[in-house]
């Protein structure tokens, strides 16, 4: 079977029997991409341990990201897996690959006070009325508050707010659904919206059940919500670049040194393990080791 053909019925299977979210399915399909890119002969059947290692070190010589060669190494290990479950191949090749551990990065974050800064001006900015600063405005407001993913952002429908309980309704990742809280500022910033903005943007549009929308009416796309995060949040983390992530590593990280517990964290980002959300921990003590060292006079 060629590697094309068992790439496009391996993505069907994600998408129908393991329902993984489509910007998933993608991630699997490049990396298969790239491995077929690689290949003289892309019979599926002829692939060995030997060809999968040469394909990861040429990968690490061109300067991918660990964190990416390790992706790759598990989208292997599940394509192969699945071939072999359904009799396309008679043996996985990627048993004896080793996967490289991935380097730990702490996550970009704002400081609390920062970003109140931040939100602050953004309210004042869309107190003329203007629909783009009022969109930015709830929009920043809501991804913090409520620590969604840029996805899950988009994704979001009129309806899918709760004004008068403050909650909103996401859809995650693995199509699993949860309801998350926001706060004050963030409900005032997304009433303001809905009342004075949104209309004007669908009237410029073909009309959509959309919570945000761009200039022209239609859905915000999430390249859209990166610009206008990285142009507001950039210059308070001292990164050149961030993106909406940013936010969810921030209102996690404030969460957690406000007392939050842990599994309570766990179940407002949507994380499916503890263990993700435990990134958060150590983001809190490399801040308390930077204050310590800052303060103490024997540090």
């Amino acid at each position: 079977m060629r590697l094309d053909d068992a790439a496009q019925a391996f993505a069907t299977h994600l998408a129908q029997v393991r329902r993984l979210s489509p910007a998933t399915i993608r991630a699997y399909a490049a990396d298969l991409r790239d491995l077929r890119s690689h290949l003289e002969d892309d019979d599926i059947t002829v692939i060995d341990v030997d060809t999968l290692r040469d394909w990861l070190w040429h990968a690490t010589q061109r300067g991918d990201a660990r964190s990416t060669i390790a992706r790759r190494t598990a989208t292997v290990r599940t394509f192969f897996a699945w071939a072999l479950e359904h009799g396309h191949v008679t043996a996985d090749p990627t048993l004896r690959l080793v996967t490289p551990k991935k380097a730990q990065t702490l996550p970009a974050v704002a400081t609390a006070t920062s970003l109140d800064e931040v939100l602050s001006g953004l309210r004042v900015a869309a107190s003329d009325g203007d629909p783009i600063a009022l969109r930015d405005h709830a929009m920043l407001e809501l991804l913090y508050a409520a620590g969604i993913r840029v996805s899950e952002l988009c994704g979001l429908d009129v309806d899918s707010i709760d004004r008068d309980r403050a909650t909103v309704r996401v859809w995650g990742k693995g199509s699993k659904e949860r309801v998350v809280p926001f706060g004050l500022p963030a409900r005032d910033a997304i009433d303001a919206y809905l009342t004075r903005a949104r209309p004007t943007l669908v009237a410029r549009g073909s009309g959509t059940s959309a919570l945000f929308l761009g200039v022209r009416g239609g859905k915000l796309s999430p390249r859209a919500v990166y610009e206008v995060v990285s142009r507001e949040i950039a210059p308070v983390t001292g990164r050149e670049h961030v993106g909406p992530h940013t936010l969810r590593h921030s209102a996690a990280t404030h969460l957690i040194d406000g007392g939050a517990d842990l599994r309570a964290v766990q179940e407002i980002l949507g994380h499916a393990s503890l263990g993700t959300t435990q990134i958060y921990t150590h983001v809190s003590s490399e801040r308390l080791a930077a204050v310590y060292k800052l303060a103490h006079p024997r540090a």
